[in-house]
């Protein structure tokens, strides 16, 4: 049995920076996750599961449940002529969610009370977007990070974090924590007094920071090999984009997009994609750059365990910010406007000066 949480307050709704956005297309695989003739796939988008197939070269993606027995989709297969196949009773869908044939019935099967329920879909730069909210198709396009020439190298890597949409998009998207969390990695240094300026429109907010030095840490030399200043820009995109943006002169450009999808209240999954340009040799600043990225993430990774563990052992959050949280509550706002439909203002800026 499940101890309650100690400290609640009584007769209160603990409060959780959820906001349930499903309207809105989302990552749910890369396309080399779906290839041809493969089995279906599974998975959760905003708490509703899914399964995803591909039927003669089109990405499909159905409400995982079938709607004579309520069995999981997902554990049926895929069938030549890209039909899914019920793996209790062998119904066939397409990727609409048509019934097409129910074995031994001679009848017509293709009745509305017999559909699964289908979710619209969108394939591009190598990813599957799915809308969560069946018959829903989301008026704002999936977003597309934008692409570079050859000299620019790429890395897309899938990571997970047990922590909500909101607390991984601000984890991802806040300076403050890199000096203490990353220290060595990135930041830690000599302290440095730096300008920032907020900017929120309707549907995104950025955070532009004036009079940064190249970061302390081994990802900082790398990111910047000569010291200097750098353009720095930090950017959350409806409903769930984290865009971190570093540029020192000509030669070197590093824009980091992290797509994060929903799967639950406290679980997010993040598809990162990461486009550089430096002076050194490409393949050489990859091998070096992934795994002290990933060794970070893995930083953030813990802590937003940490802090998704405690929101829930103390019944819900208490957050007090201050004005270094540049991102966290603009993000929230944004957040909460999409929720209830309701139109974001337009162009609010304020400044901070802070230390880093």
């Amino acid at each position: 049995m499940t101890a309650p949480p100690i400290l609640a307050p009584p007769h209160t709704k603990p409060h959780l920076s959820v906001a349930k956005l499903t309207r809105f297309f989302y990552v749910a695989c890369l396309s080399s996750e779906l290839p041809a003739h493969s089995r279906p796939l599974a998975r959760v988008i905003a708490g509703v599961p899914l399964v995803l197939f591909r039927s003669s070269g089109r990405a499909a993606a159905l409400v995982d449940r079938c709607p004579h027995r309520n069995v999981p989709l997902s554990l049926g297969r895929v069938l030549a002529d890209g039909r899914l196949e019920c793996a209790y009773h062998g119904w066939q869908f397409d990727c609409d969610g048509v019934c097409q044939k129910i074995p031994g019935l001679a009848n017509e099967t293709s009745a509305r009370e017999r559909r699964a329920e289908s979710c619209a879909v969108r394939e591009q730069d190598g990813l599957v977007w799915v809308c969560p909210e069946p018959g829903v198709t989301p008026e704002t396009p999936p977003f597309r990070p934008p692409s570079f020439d050859d000299d620019y190298a790429g890395i897309v890597r899938v990571v997970e974090a047990e922590g909500t949409l909101h607390a991984t998009l601000e984890n991802a998207l806040d300076v403050p924590h890199t000096a203490f969390l990353h220290r060595g990695l990135f930041r830690g240094g000599k302290k440095n007094q730096i300008r920032a300026i907020v900017r929120r429109s309707p549907d995104r907010v950025e955070t532009e920071y004036l009079g940064e030095p190249r970061p302390s840490g081994i990802a900082g030399r790398i990111l910047s090999p000569q010291s200097g200043t750098i353009e720095h820009y930090d950017r959350f995109i409806l409903p769930s984009v984290a865009q971190v943006e570093y540029k020192l002169g000509q030669n070197t450009h590093f824009l980091v997009t992290a797509l994060c999808t929903p799967v639950s209240d406290f679980h997010t999954r993040l598809f990162g994609v990461a486009s550089f340009k430096t002076p050194f040799p490409k393949k050489a600043v990859r091998a070096v750059l992934e795994p002290i990225a990933l060794k970070i993430f893995g930083q953030d990774a813990e802590m937003l365990k940490a802090q998704s563990d405690n929101v829930r052992r103390f019944g819900g959050e208490r957050f007090q910010s201050s004005e270094l949280d540049f991102m966290g509550p603009q993000i929230w706002r944004l957040l909460k406007q999409a929720e209830s439909g309701s139109a974001g203002e337009h162009v609010v800026e304020r400044e901070v000066t802070f230390w880093a």
